[in-house]
């Protein structure tokens, strides 16, 4: 097969970052259309595939990135995006089947949920419902159109397996809601990446939508026994609760998993009605090989080795929060100026650079914030309260970070290996939040290393002057302290 020239939308998402690689390794040449390319330039592939800026509601960038294109892949939604998502998506997509058919390419590919069958559109969850229009629409676009159509994703650091994840390992009693008795078809995320690649080399004629799933039917409650069993956890017990509704249930979710509520609600909304594959058509397309697709047990036991091993490629925190802050940090050249608060402190360690730059690295997730671990929490549990990430996503590897790494209630947004590393506030605040940790040569005449760290807040009104404020008096513990531990800790022969 020659290979095509394919455009990725979605590479800073969860299955576009895993998809990317293997069109490259399949053969296909890969462009990505990203809104902040630089999350990108950390990724093992990112030397291989071209990276070009532009959003998928901006025509004229979409038309320039659909330029040579032979195949086109549409894996951005607005999955806990609030008010408006529907419109956004609608918007997208049509301006992204505008632009393909003009730049004539050959095939749009979406990866869409599964939609159970015979249940009217209005009476499905508003994100089911927005991406099935999604799927829609390139269907009735005049290129032709494979739309997947998947139902729970098992993978190592999809949202839905860390959701059943975390439940499971967390409640060995679950009151549960009555959706948990609600039969679905989970696939691997392995046959996810199979049939997507496989759908760059349809022939003109397919255009139509296929239900992608795994072999096994299961209800969501048997899902969490059968983890629990491939886990050597004890047996769980499961209470139905029947006036658990979706909403109360992202509730629940949000405070047992690092899952945040905005997202866990559209994971549950679409557990209400049965998603059984009604056909298995792709396959006379892209054909099975031996073993696949994958079942069920056997893709939890992959996605728990890769966690194990700590080869977690891309998480569903890969994708930047909806509504998280993206203004330039105020030392760039395109700040435009206001208000800046700043907390800064600076120590002389009694170790090499390079020791002092693994404590920097290794910060948060299981490593903890090395000052005060009860107003870390407290802040967390606060931030969860009001719709926040919380602090509890962790890290995509316990040892190295990348630009784009969600990193508990941060965000990576540079780091300069050795030397820097540069956080961003995803956390909700009536401002904007950064917190640099660098990791310095000695000043002349001295040995080790310096320690710098500065804390900024670019409050919003009066209500984040007097946010920060009000947290200033306990800097000097949470700050100061965290500064006195990193030196600490990279003095120690194992820099723990």
């Amino acid at each position: 097969m020659t290979g095509k020239n394919c455009l990725v939308t979605g590479a800073t998402g969860y299955i576009g970052g895993r998809l990317v690689p293997e069109l490259l390794d399949a053969g296909h040449r890969v462009r990505c259309l990203a809104r902040s390319p630089e999350k990108l330039r950390d990724h093992l592939w990112a030397g291989r595939a071209e990276v070009v800026r532009g959003d998928v509601t901006d025509p004229r960038s979409v038309a320039a990135a659909m330029s040579g294109i032979d195949v086109a892949y549409y894996l951005v939604h607005a999955l806990g995006a609030g008010r408006g998502f529907e419109e956004r998506d609608r918007t997208a997509a049509r301006t992204f089947a505008e632009q393909a058919h003009a730049a004539g390419v050959g095939r749009v590919v979406y990866l869409g949920g599964l939609t159970p069958a015979g249940i009217p559109g209005r009476a499905l969850s508003p994100h089911l419902r927005s991406r099935a229009e999604v799927g829609e629409i390139f269907l009735a676009g005049p290129v032709p159109a494979t739309v997947l159509r998947a139902a729970v994703v098992i993978g190592s650091g999809s949202a839905s397996f860390e959701m059943l994840r975390y439940l499971t390992e967390r409640l060995p009693v679950m009151v549960t809601p009555s959706w948990v008795g609600t039969r679905c078809q989970p696939i691997a995320v392995r046959d996810v990446l199979r049939y997507l690649v496989g759908s760059a080399a349809m022939a003109p004629e397919v255009d139509r939508a296929f239900d992608i799933g795994g072999p096994d039917v299961v209800t969501y409650e048997e899902m969490m026994r059968r983890y629990a069993a491939v886990a050597g956890l004890p047996p769980r017990l499961i209470l139905r609760v029947p006036m658990l509704t979706p909403r109360l249930s992202s509730h629940w979710i949000g405070l047992v998993t690092p899952v945040p509520r905005a997202l866990a609600r559209p994971l549950a909304e679409s557990l209400r009605h049965e998603v059984v594959c009604a056909e298995h058509d792709i396959a006379v397309h892209v054909p099975d090989p031996p073993g696949t697709p994958i079942g069920l047990d056997e893709a939890l036991a992959l996605a728990l080795q890769r966690i194990r091993e700590a080869r977690v490629t891309t998480r569903w925190s890969s994708a930047a929060v909806p509504g998280a802050p993206s203004d330039p940090l105020p030392t760039d050249p395109d700040w435009a100026g206001g208000s800046l608060y700043t907390d800064h402190r600076e120590l002389a360690v009694e170790a090499p650079p390079e020791a002092l730059w693994r404590v920097v690295e290794g910060i948060g997730g299981e490593n903890g914030w090395y000052s005060f671990p009860l107003a870390w929490a407290v802040r967390g549990w606060l931030d969860r309260l009001v719709g926040g990430v919380g602090i509890r996503r962790g890290r995509r590897d316990a040892a190295r970070l990348r630009v784009g790494d969600s990193l508990d209630f941060w965000r990576v947004e540079e780091i300069v290996p050795g030397r820097l590393l540069r956080l961003r506030a995803e956390m909700r605040l009536p401002g904007l939040a950064w917190l640099e940790l660098h990791a310095d040569p000695p000043c002349p005449g001295e040995g080790g290393s310096r320690y710098r760290q500065r804390a900024l807040f670019h409050p919003h009104g009066l209500l984040g002057h007097l946010y920060w404020w009000s947290v200033s008096p306990f800097h000097a513990l949470v700050f100061g302290g965290m500064a006195r531990n990193i030196a600490r800790a990279a003095r120690r022969p194992d820099g723990d």
